[in-house]
């Protein structure tokens, strides 16, 4: 239990007020959801309140962590950088060009979330709208897809890796990164196999390649995760309020920076992300009061047999996948199996169940029709979510799957002792 209890109830009591005064606002499934969020609370106040505890200070870590991320993003999405980026991703040769687009919308989805999506969505979309459709277009549409993807393996600061090691606190995230970062890579480069084929580059866009706006959108990610990494050793924090700490500082000290350079425009406003706001942090909430149930059906001494663990390990990646399949946010299947197998996991092999945390969840962001990142990519560029999620993608998922899921088995193994 935390150790301001009040705080989290004062601070859930808060976020509840602002997200209800949005209501008019809210899509149906936000609406759903924020109902959701206020019967638990009722009944937990009723049955468990210890349990309404830990419910509310997960879902407050994680909605702190998502409005400072959407405030960088928002502040960065102004940069001339960006614009100079965006547009150089769309030269060469076809593989060239499928990998400049997968690769760095990958990138930018580490300080943008998901508004790298809407950056190259909307470039794409533009794209089609003055050329029509295409296999340059439809290749380019995957790339964005698979870029962003990817991202819960390999950023330091997604929302899939800070959930995981909340629940998996011995776990440092250059751990996990050391394993899931590579196998981020091998994901983004098998894409390649699974397009479509296409003729003659696209003519070179002028200022493609440029190395400064890299170097600044690269330094802005070190600084935020290096930050964290000093927060965590320094100051004893968890990685959480340490990448959402760290990501403050940077807002701050970017709004500085335009300050001095003239620009008088204020912080971004909420508004619009609303209800995204309202999915995440009310997954978060149901998530743990879902686990919580669980662990209280099962028992507090609940473990496993010694196969049993590698065996969870292969199937949890299936688990976000399926549960994306039928609409779940993958919060909410993060934070039930961090929730109930994170107390009872090995410690030792703690590594095995962030890959398949991460891995799930990737393919989940990646393969599914009802992702937020389907979604945006349907409204932005016109293509069905189900033909890109499914047609374009079910293969390459699948194989991730069958890699990571493996994977994940065979460090259960190794590291647990069990060989």
């Amino acid at each position: 239990m935390p150790a301001w209890p009040g705080v989290s109830l004062l601070g859930t009591g808060a976020a509840l007020v602002a997200v209800t005064l949005a209501w008019r606002e809210l899509r149906v499934v936000a609406r759903c959801l924020l109902t959701l969020v206020a019967v638990s609370t009722l009944a937990a106040l009723v049955l468990q309140p210890a349990t309404l505890i830990s419910a509310t200070t997960g879902m407050l870590r994680l909605t702190a962590l998502i409005v400072t991320m959407m405030l960088l993003a928002a502040l960065l999405s102004r940069s001339a950088d960006l614009q100079r980026i965006s547009t150089g991703l769309f030269s060469g040769t076809p593989l060239k060009r499928y990998y400049s687009i997968t690769f760095g919308t990958g990138f930018l989805s580490v300080p943008l979330n998901f508004g790298s999506v809407g950056v190259i969505g909307t470039l794409v979309g533009d794209r089609i709208r003055r050329h029509g459709d295409s296999a340059m277009a439809g290749n380019a549409a995957r790339g964005m897809l698979r870029g962003y993807g990817a991202s819960p393996m390999f950023s330091p600061l997604s929302i899939s890796v800070v959930t995981t090691l909340i629940f998996l606190p011995t776990l440092h995230s250059w751990e996990l990164l050391a394993v899931s970062f590579p196998l981020a890579m091998l994901y983004l480069l098998a894409g390649a196999l699974f397009r479509d084929r296409e003729s003659g580059p696209m003519t070179p866009v002028e200022g493609a390649g440029a190395l400064w706006p890299w170097l600044r959108f690269a330094a802005v990610v070190g600084g935020i995760w290096g930050g964290a990494l000093l927060l965590s050793a320094l100051a004893g924090l968890g990685y959480s309020k340490a990448v959402t700490l760290s990501g403050l500082v940077a807002v701050i000290l970017l709004m500085l920076a335009r300050r001095a350079a003239g620009d008088k425009a204020g912080l971004p406003t909420m508004a619009p992300l609303a209800n995204e706001i309202t999915i995440m942090g009310g997954s978060a909430f149901l998530g743990v009061m879902a686990s919580a149930v669980v662990l209280h059906v099962m028992g507090g001494d609940m473990a496993l047999p010694g196969w049993g663990y590698p065996l969870v390990a292969f199937v949890v990646p299936w688990v976000f996948f399926g549960a994306g399949l039928l609409g779940l946010n993958p919060i909410i299947v993060g934070t039930l199996v961090g929730g109930v197998f994170g107390p009872i996991w090995p410690p030792s092999a703690h590594l095995a169940l962030a890959v398949a945390m991460v891995c799930g969840w990737a393919q989940s962001a990646a393969g599914t029709p009802y992702s937020a990142n389907s979604l945006l990519l349907e409204r932005l560029t016109g293509y069905d979510a189900r033909v890109a999620a499914l047609r374009w993608n079910l293969g390459l998922s699948l194989c991730s799957l069958v890699v990571g899921a493996s994977l994940a088995a065979l460090l259960t193994v190794c590291l647990s002792g069990l060989i």
